[in-house]
């Protein structure tokens, strides 16, 4: 940054910083969340209605359920089919989105 030579510059800078910060802080927190992200592809996030948006229509012990299950999924099958990396992220996914619903309720 340049130093300001008014007072309207070191509005303007301090106006950007905000923005920038504030930007920064949306991002951090889209990034978060386990819906934004998908472990070994996009062929989820490329859909219009992901399987996790229509999950997370029903109750919330179904959902628990559902979480829970799919993080097993991948421990059990764990170097099966997909590398076991792979597969450990997939059910650490699945782990985040649980601990997300679990949340809504404290």
């Amino acid at each position: 940054m340049s130093n300001p030579k008014t007072l309207a510059d070191v509005y303007n800078q301090k106006h950007d910083m905000e923005a920038r910060e504030e930007r920064r802080l949306s991002i951090e927190h889209e990034v978060k969340t386990a819906n934004a992200k998908q472990v070994g592809g996009t062929h989820y996030k490329d859909m219009g209605v992901q399987p996790w948006d229509v999950v997370d229509t029903w109750g919330y012990e179904q959902r628990i359920g559902y979480y829970r299950g799919g993080a097993l999924k991948y421990v059990m099958r764990s170097g099966r089919k997909d590398n076991e990396i792979q597969e450990a992220q997939k059910a650490v996914h699945y782990l985040e989105k649980l601990i997300e619903v679990l949340k809504e309720r404290q």
